[in-house]
């Protein structure tokens, strides 16, 4: 499987783990794009709709793109109910929008998997004058609030992971003013979750590369890592920073 298609054999497991944003950064991009029943949004990549719901609640005409068929299908099914709803199972890189133009298109942790002298080009090209571009992710420390335990963690790690893939994609967001979009600035929000030692396990296999591991390595690095936290008590805290990016075409 082509490693950005990952997260496409396991969209229930994805659907219920992974982390979502918050209230605060989908009504400064509301407010930043001055969305309503009025405009278009393209959502690049929305996995089983993390980011989804807040900006389909605003009436706008949204259409998402997706690359995995099965995470297309998921979230296809996921907003039936809302008419303003539609999605297209397709490459975003390849794909032909013919004339259609946005006055928000956002990414929520997907724009890094695409080149930015290909990603970056093709959201100018769509957004209408005047228009956003939004990209957010969450960005998880659990070192500061579990120093220990972190070193535990650390420590089978070491021994057990050993994935078939790395992921090792990066992008430098504030690169898009190298493409004619302007007002690029940065937003952080702040917010703190508690899980268990299951919990935590389930969470990370939903990351790209622990889900390639294989034995007999697999069972032993999800052991290790729950038996460190049972050993600490069976909790661990993730304090999450939730970046939001934006910036305009003119």
């Amino acid at each position: 499987m082509e490693f950005r298609k990952i997260f496409d054999s396991i969209p229930e497991q994805f659907d219920k783990w992974r982390p979502r944003y918050c209230e605060e950064a989908f009504s400064d991009i509301i407010e930043y794009a001055k969305l309503d029943t009025d405009n278009t949004v393209l959502e690049i990549g929305p996995g089983t709709g993390q980011a989804t719901e807040p900006i389909l609640k605003t009436g706008c005409s949204y259409l998402a793109i997706e690359l995995g068929e099965h995470l297309a299908e998921y979230t296809k099914n996921k907003f039936s109910s809302y008419k303003n709803f539609h999605i297209v199972n397709a490459d975003f890189e390849t794909h032909d929008f013919e004339q259609q133009k946005f006055d928000l298109v956002y990414s929520a942790a997907t724009i890094q998997w695409i080149p930015e002298e290909i990603g970056f080009p093709k959201v100018y090209n769509l957004l209408k004058n005047g228009g956003t571009f939004a990209m957010m992710m969450t960005r998880t420390d659990y070192k500061t609030p579990n120093e220990d335990l972190y070193t535990k963690i650390q420590e089978v790690y070491h021994k057990y992971f050993y994935p078939e893939n790395k992921y090792t994609c990066s992008l430098a967001y504030n690169n898009v003013e190298k493409y004619g979009l302007v007002d690029f600035e940065c937003r952080n929000y702040h917010k703190t979750r508690e899980l268990n030692a299951d919990e935590f396990v389930l969470y990370i296999s939903t990351n790209c590369d622990h889900i390639t591991l294989k034995e007999p390595y697999r069972t032993n690095f999800f052991e290790g890592v729950r038996t460190a936290i049972l050993d600490a008590g069976n909790k661990i805290t993730l304090n999450d920073t939730i970046v939001l990016y934006l910036a305009k075409k003119l």
